[in-house]
Formats: structure tokens, C-alpha cells, sequence
């Protein structure tokens, strides 16, 4: 099992509630009525950057299950809330007023009952709302301080008044699973969690009938033949070897499952829940396999998905291969996914997009063949003056490949030119081909942007995964700077303008970075990073607690480890810092706590080294509302220019 502990938070409604992990647009935002916002380019030639970070105009469009009425988020108060439309008619019906924080991901529970989860200033202490499509009341089921809600199931298929929920009420470390009455608000305790289950499962019935116990280390399935019985031990796996059950066989008597079990990549496989042995569906020998799809109505697997340097999917069944060979022709120039469907099947939301398109939503009707535009993502945007993503692929310094991605401002060289290095958040996440708007706000802006998938990156193996262990600042850290070297090599860079940048892990990156390597970087900016690993493995939300032996693992124990840490963590060694350094954090932030920027910022303030340093009060581990995404953005875009001084792509 692979906890990405690190990443920036995206919870969603997820489990039954979507056969399709639709891959496509990264929706960052604006508002509809900022100056600029236009997608002309302004006085000065450039693309308004509130452009790249407004809300978009429309997303997320959701079928009924009846497949009468679509559900979507839009702007209002300059936050995204729940609107709703039938099918036949373009007129709008908005179904909530929140005007503090975006509403980011809903889904329909019946025909006339949304639900979504939302937490405050960025807490991560979600609870769940649910809205009547028909009186537009909205009730919060879970309003407990302090407690945070997860979706178990929304047992859609069979229950069209109950959810079952993940809740740490009882005890903030571990989630108890309650059948949660949506029409109003009671609870009912299914399953208490003894204090080591990690995860619940429940077959195509609803009946919670797996659950996955950690030690920290040590993952067992435990399973049960009903809800009656006692669960019992099906297999233990150290949490190297991963065994991720999906869902049960049509028949409720097995499971598939990815595994990694006796291979280095994770496979499609059926697991038998009486001996506890794999039967591989299907494998490949270059990355993992992500996903994997089905149908609700005709009970056949659909697809499996996997990246290599763009996202792909392997076939089970002919039928939706068909589906797709037809929107391919009536969708041509874009990758696509499904991202949802009604009961029957016949209704399809499609997303289309690319690596210079933030995409669209269609609503595709199987029975007429017909392919209806709903809505483009963020209109404002043009492909033609966007930057492609090319992949690339370099060798580390002790001989291991790196894969990663260059994007070159549209028009220019690849010749010495200012760049800025991006490693991504997580660890344990990766960079995909598609459309990124940060990274094509910065090519507007004339640098080039190289993003890499260093060791600890996901989809590309056990092997790899584990080549990170220990590594925070070290060959992890060396991945990132050996990427560096081979754009000066091929005189991509311009040595002496190099900056990095990153958030979360990728914060932790770019303070190593600066803090190890100085003399490659002209400056830096960490966004929501570690800077003292030490500290940051006391300060965990109290629900990581089951997952500490794995972190320590993974990164260090501070009492066994202590000298490594310390070693790793940018604030005992800021004295090497001596580039400028731009750092942003959210108070509330409960992975990385303000501390860690706090100790940074000062440990340089006190060398006299140039800090910029920006918080925002009513945010968490990234800022999820536009102004303060614009206020972040405007001052980056600024901290770089002084520092690189690039010559923006003429318009």
C-alpha cells in the first residue's frame, strides 16, 4: 500500500460512486468578472494571468441516475457552487449560496438529491452536505467540529436513502463506518474500527464485507461471507508489496484487485477471498496499472487504465471499445474520458482535452449517436497561443531513468533559456501529459518548465518506488539536480537563470534544492514545503498515526533516524541558502504545518537573505480560493522576473 501522505489534498466522492477516474483537466480558476479575463492578451503582450487561475466558467457536469437532469459547478460570489439543468434545456438552476470556500466535487444520491463534502479555511475536516434538487434545502449530515467525513459508499444501486461513511468522531486517529440516513441526518454504527482498520470495502450489494488493517508496516485483508459474521484474515502483505483491492466480482464471491505480489508493477488481477491466490487479468512489463472500469448495468469489466507518457487504456470490452472509436471521430483532435453515466447506460459525460487545452464536456447520447457540447472549461483560453508538453527522459547519476516532461514557450528555441524546474507534490504521485495551467501561465511568461518523475514517483514500479526510501534530499534530491545538469548539457538553460519551484513535496524539493545546490538556482519559491523534517513527523493529522511506521520507513524515524533528518531538513543548513527565496503557506494547513515555513523564513531573515513570505488565514495545504491564488501567482510572477529576467513569447 502506497500512502500518499504528502500530496496536495483532492478528496472526492469517489468508490461507488464513479466506474470512470476520468483523467483530464487540472480546473484552477478566476472570476468570471475580473478585467482581463477575457483571453485577449493585454497592453503589454501578455496573457492576463488571472486567466490561467480563474474558476471555471463550468465543470464537473454530472448525470441523474435517470439521466433527465446534469449537475455541475459554477462561479457565484466568485466560488464554485452546485447548479443544476435538465438534459433538454440550457436554463440553470443554482442550488447552493456558498460564498467562503469552493464547493470541489459533488454527486447525485436518486434523482432529486446531490451530495458534496466541504471543509473550512482549508482544515481538511470535511463534512457532507446534501441539497433537495426540488426545494433547494441544504443540510449538513455530518456537522461535527473537528471531524472528518469519507465517503464509504453511496450505495446508489440499491439504497436510495442511505450512505455509508467513514467518521473519526470516536476517536480522531480511526474511522468508524455508519449507515448515514440522508433525508435526515441519523446514524447508524455498521462497523466500530478496532483501532488498526485502514480501509472498508462493501460488494455490489452494499454489504461492508472487506476492510484492510495496518500495523504501519504489515497491511491484512480481512474479509466476511455477511455483515453477520466476524471478519477474518485473508492475507498480510508488508506495505512494499501492494494488494489494493477495487471492487467484488459481479457474483460477490471474489475481488479484483492491483497487485504487485511476485512483480514489480502493479497488475489487474482476481483475487479469491477463500485461498487468498491471484489469477493476473492483465499486466504490463513497462508501468503500473492505475484503474480499472466496469459496467454497472451489464457486468463486464470495461477498461484498464495505465500512463506511460500519456495516459492510455487497455480494452475489455468491445462494447465500449466501439463507444469510444465513435467519439473519437466526432471528438478528434483531443484526448477523452468518461467521467459519467446514468443507470442505463445510454447517457455519457465526455472530457476532451490536451496538453495546451484546458477541455470540454459533452453529453454523448449512445441510442441517437449524438454528441452535444456542454460546456468548454475555460473559454478564455486559446490552444493556439499555448505551449505543448513534450516528453523527455534523462539519465541519474547513479545510472537510473528519469522520465519528465519539457515545455518550451510557443515560438521560442530550445536555447538558453530561463528556466524554471517544477518537481511535483506527493512523493508518491507523478507528472502526466495534459493540460497544467501553471505551467503554461509560465511559459507565457518566456520560461521554459521541466517537470520530472524522480525516484518515488508513481506508475513505474515497485523498484523504482522503493529506490526512494531514505532518499528525501539525497538521490531523490539528486534526480532533480541531475535534471537540471542535462538541460544545461543540451543548452536548453541558461545556467545562470535557473529557479525551482514546487509545492508540498515539491515545496520540500525546492528548499533542498536551493539549500545543497545553491550554485545552480538564481532563486527559488516553496509553496506549502517541509523544512524541518524533524518536526513535520510530530506535527501529522492525528488520522496518519496508523501510518507512522511506513513514514518512518519511507523517510526516518526522529528518534532511531534523528542525524538523517537533520541532515534532510533545509532549516539546519539554511546558512548554504544564498539565492532569494519566495515562500507561500496556508495557516491552517494540516499536513504541513505553518511552522515549518515559519522556521525557515526566519532562519534566513536573520542572514539577511532575501524572503518574500505570504499567508494566507483562511487556507490549508494549498489555496484553493482564486484571490489568494491570484495574490500568490502575481507575486511569483513578479519574485521570478526580478531574478531571471525572461523575454516573454511575442502574442
Amino acid at each position: 500500500m502506497r500512502f500518499n501522505w504528502l500530496a496536495t489534498v483532492v478528496l472526492t466522492l469517489s468508490g461507488a460512486a464513479f466506474a470512470f477516474n476520468a483523467v483530464g483537466c487540472a480546473h484552477h480558476a478566476t472570476r468570471p468578472d475580473q478585467k482581463g479575463a477575457s483571453g485577449q492578451v493585454s497592453s503589454h503582450g501578455l496573457i492576463p494571468l488571472r486567466d490561467f487561475f480563474r474558476n471555471p466558467r463550468k465543470s464537473d457536469f454530472e448525470l441523474s441516475p435517470d439521466g433527465r437532469d446534469l449537475a455541475y459547478l459554477a462561479p457565484w460570489q466568485h466560488r464554485m457552487n452546485v447548479f443544476m439543468r435538465p438534459v433538454d434545456s440550457s436554463t440553470p438552476v443554482r442550488l447552493t449560496d456558498v460564498t467562503d470556500r469552493d464547493i470541489s466535487d459533488m454527486l447525485w444520491k436518486g434523482n432529486h438529491t446531490i451530495l458534496f463534502l466541504r471543509d473550512f479555511k482549508g482544515d481538511e475536516n470535511f463534512q457532507l452536505f446534501s441539497v433537495d434538487t426540488v426545494t433547494k434545502k441544504v443540510m449538513s449530515l455530518t456537522p461535527f467540529s473537528g471531524v472528518r467525513t469519507e465517503l464509504v459508499d453511496d450505495l446508489n444501486e440499491v439504497d436510495d436513502d442511505h450512505v455509508l461513511i467513514g467518521l473519526n468522531k470516536r476517536d480522531r486517529e480511526i474511522f468508524d463506518v455508519y449507515r448515514l440516513n440522508i433525508r435526515n441526518g441519523k446514524l447508524n454504527l455498521v462497523a466500530k474500527n478496532p483501532g488498526h482498520i485502514s480501509g472498508w470495502m462493501t460488494d455490489h450489494n452494499g454489504h461492508l464485507k472487506l476492510a484492510v488493517k495496518t500495523d504501519g508496516v504489515n497491511n491484512t485483508i480481512l474479509v466476511r461471507e455477511s455483515e453477520r459474521e466476524p471478519f477474518h484474515e485473508l492475507l498480510t502483505t508488508d506495505f512494499r508489496t501492494e494488494v489494493s483491492p477495487l471492487f467484488y466480482t459481479f457474483d460477490n464471491k471474489n475481488v479484483y484487485a492491483l497487485s504487485n505480489r511476485g512483480r514489480d508493477k502493479l497488475a489487474v488481477v482476481k483475487l479469491d477471498l477463500k485461498t487468498g491466490k491471484e489469477h493476473v487479468i492483465y499486466a504490463r512489463h513497462d508501468v503500473d496499472i492505475s484503474n480499472v472500469t466496469y459496467s454497472k448495468r451489464r457486468h463486464v469489466l470495461w477498461d484498464a487504465l495505465y500512463t506511460t507518457w500519456k495516459m492510455k487504456r487497455h480494452f475489455f470490452d468491445p462494447v465500449l471499445r466501439q463507444l469510444f472509436l465513435k467519439l473519437k471521430r466526432q471528438i478528434p483532435s483531443a484526448e477523452i474520458g468518461i467521467s459519467s453515466y446514468d443507470k442505463a447506460e445510454d447517457k455519457f459525460v465526455v472530457l476532451a482535452w490536451s496538453d495546451v487545452n484546458p477541455g470540454s464536456e459533452y453529453l454523448y447520447d449512445s441510442t441517437s449517436d449524438k454528441v452535444t457540447k456542454l460546456a468548454d472549461t475555460a473559454p478564455w483560453i486559446n490552444p493556439a497561443k499555448m505551449s505543448p508538453m513534450k516528453p523527455i527522459e534523462y539519465t541519474a547519476r547513479d545510472g537510473l531513468k528519469i522520465h519528465g516532461y519539457l515545455t518550451v514557450p510557443r515560438g521560442m528555441a530550445a536555447k538558453d533559456l530561463p528556466v524554471v524546474v517544477n518537481p511535483h507534490g506527493g512523493p508518491s504521485a507523478r507528472d502526466s501529459w495534459g493540460y497544467n495551467p501553471e505551467v503554461q501561465f509560465l511559459a507565457s511568461r518566456g520560461y521554459a518548465v521541466l517537470q520530472m518523475n524522480f525516484r518515488g514517483s508513481t506508475g513505474y514500479g515497485r523498484r523504482f518506488w522503493e529506490a526512494s526510501f531514505k532518499q528525501w534530499g539525497r538521490k531523490m534530491q539528486n534526480d532533480v539536480t541531475d535534471g537540471v545538469k542535462w538541460l544545461i548539457k543540451k543548452k536548453i538553460a541558461d545556467s545562470k537563470r535557473v529557479a525551482i519551484y514546487g509545492g508540498s513535496y515539491g515545496g520540500y524539493a525546492t528548499l533542498a534544492g536551493v539549500t545543497f545546490t545553491p550554485h545552480l538556482y538564481a532563486c527559488g519559491v516553496d509553496y506549502v514545503g517541509v523544512s524541518n523534517l524533524l518536526q513535520f513527523m510530530q506535527t501529522i493529522p492525528p488520522y496518519w498515526k496508523p501510518f507512522l511506521e511506513m513514514m518512518y520507513t519511507e523517510v526516518g524515524n526522529p528518534t532511531k533516524d534523528a542525524a538523517l533528518l537533520r541532515a534532510e531538513s533545509p532549516v539546519f543548513h539554511a546558512d548554504q541558502i544564498r539565492v532569494p527565496l519566495f515562500v507561500a503557506q496556508g495557516a491552517k494547513d494540516p499536513r504541513v504545518n505553518i511552522a515549518e515555513s515559519n522556521q525557515i523564513v526566519a532562519a534566513l531573515k536573520n542572514r539577511g537573505i532575501d524572503v518574500e513570505y505570504m499567508v494566507k488565514q483562511n487556507e490549508g495545504h494549498g489555496f484553493q480560493n482564486e484571490e489568494n491564488r491570484f495574490d500568490f501567482y502575481t507575486a511569483m510572477q513578479k519574485f521570478l522576473a526580478k531574478y531571471l529576467k525572461p523575454t516573454p513569447p511575442t502574442s
